[in-house]
């Protein structure tokens, strides 16, 4: 045998002597690869195990407080809350009545009236009407509607008491008027004569109503009798608590124990009523 001959031989069996090596080693591959597939599936599995074992967090929480809700959810129209037989015998020479300006009409509102019957030479007879409204919501933070308008409705009262000028000022519960009511009467003094001020503040629920009335005998004519004018504010106060109900859906059913405190005393009324109707006298035009 040649050199070369023994030389390719021993090539030969040196690459037979690898193949195996090779053949052995391709196949350990899909085996490493089935060995790792089932390792990261137990992986899996035992993380879900271990997720579905785990207490799951708690998800409660404290209640958010409530109050109860208010009784009435709008306001009726406010010229329209007097009869018009009502306006007639208050203010008889008014035109139609004047209505306040406000941007949300379902929370305050205000029509006022004015009446000047001149009689020439025996003087005239000046009469001025205002009805205002105003209407509270529930509020988890401050308050049921009607504690919120009570507030309201004693600031309504301190107001009217405190007016500038008045003269033989009197305060008087209302019965017969919504929850609760009083009447502030007094007199003022202008060079036009000697005006005669009613002032009546009602709650019913959760809605306060303010009535003004106030009336003078001009360039020489008798003032006006001081008891007439405080019936008739009331039973204007009254008719306008009717309207609140109706324009909710109900009837009117007044309180006939309305507590109607005349102390002054009682909470701070909210930052938010600042729209009070006017309690100075209209003057005579």
């Amino acid at each position: 045998m040649s050199e070369g001959t023994m030389q390719r031989r021993a090539q030969c069996d040196q690459r037979a002597k690898r193949l195996p090596r090779v053949v052995c080693a391709a196949a350990a591959v899909p085996l490493m690869l089935v060995a790792a597939g089932c390792s990261s599936d137990s992986g899996s599995d035992d993380a879900k195990d271990k997720a579905a074992d785990k207490p799951a967090a708690s998800t409660s929480a404290s209640p958010s407080p409530t109050v109860e809700a208010a009784a009435y959810a709008k306001l009726p129209e406010p010229c329209s809350v007097l009869a018009k037989k009502t306006l007639k015998d208050l203010v008889p020479k008014a035109d139609s009545g004047k209505e306040g300006a406000s941007n949300d009409t379902a929370t305050r509102g205000s029509c006022s009236w004015d009446s000047l019957d001149d009689n020439g030479v025996d003087g005239s007879q000046f009469r001025w009407l205002s009805v205002s409204m105003l209407r509270f919501d529930s509020d988890a933070t401050r308050g049921a509607g009607d504690k919120l308008a009570h507030d309201y409705y004693t600031k309504q009262l301190q107001d009217a008491q405190t007016a500038e000028g008045a003269k033989s000022l009197k305060t008087t519960p209302v019965s017969g008027t919504g929850d609760e009511a009083s009447v502030v009467r007094y007199d003022l003094k202008k060079k036009e004569g000697t005006f005669k001020q009613q002032t009546v503040v009602t709650r019913v629920e959760n809605v306060v109503v303010t009535v003004d009335f106030n009336g003078a005998g001009l360039a020489g004519d008798d003032t006006p009798d001081a008891d007439d004018l405080v019936k008739d504010a009331q039973k204007a106060a009254k008719e306008a608590v009717s309207a609140v109900a109706k324009a909710n859906g109900g009837a009117a059913a007044p309180s006939e124990s309305a507590s109607g405190s005349a102390s002054g005393t009682g909470s701070k009324a909210p930052s938010e009523d600042a729209e009070a109707s006017s309690k100075a006298p209209a003057k005579a035009s």
